[in-house]
Formats: structure tokens, sequence, C-alpha cells
């Protein structure tokens, strides 16, 4: 079984006991329950339901792992040539990792 969620603007494949990276959710906690109802589509073992945007009653509950992780460095490098004009940014994304515990329809 396993069902398309969407989680902070993004949509992820979900499956029980998977771990994943999410955009940063403020104010939660390691340990804390969340739960996210904006389910897009679930299959149970082939017969496949599809909501119109999202299924109503159908919710994905997941565990805080940790609440705060950074993502890898990413470099922003700006240039004109024969213009004397250099600008170097680092931008570091931050990440909530959770669990999903449960998906029910």
């Amino acid at each position: 079984m396993y069902a398309i969620v969407e989680i902070a603007g993004q949509q992820f494949k979900v499956q029980k006991d998977n771990k994943l990276f999410v955009h940063h959710l403020p104010e939660k906690n390691e340990g804390d329950k969340v739960e996210f109802d904006n389910v897009l589509l679930i299959d149970n073992d082939g017969s496949i339901t599809v909501g119109a945007p999202k299924i109503s009653g159908a919710k994905v509950s997941a565990k805080v792992i940790n609440p705060l992780v950074k993502g890898d460095k990413v470099i922003v490098f700006k240039k004109r040539k024969r213009k004397g004009y250099q600008k170097k940014n680092g931008h570091r994304q931050q990440f909530t990792q959770i669990q999903i515990e449960s998906i029910t329809a």
C-alpha cells in the first residue's frame, strides 16, 4: 500500500515505515505526531483511488524523527566579465526528517 501526499507544497510517494526529508515544519519537536490530509492518490494492492483534487477522509500519519536537518551547501556565484562585479553567496536548505507510521483511507 502506498499513497501520494502533498507535504509543504511538494508531492511525495509514501509507504509505511518510510523515512523522508520534507521542507522544514516549524514548531515541531522530536517525537511529535504529524498528520497530512492532502492525500492525492492511494494504491491498496492494485485498487487505485484518485482524488479530485484530494481524497476526502484519507490521511497519512507520521512521526518527527529530527526537526531540523540542514542540507548541503549550495554556492551561488555571479560575475560580469570586464566589469569588476563579483558576488558570492551560500545557502543551506532546512529540512525536517519524518517517518511514515500509517496510511488511512
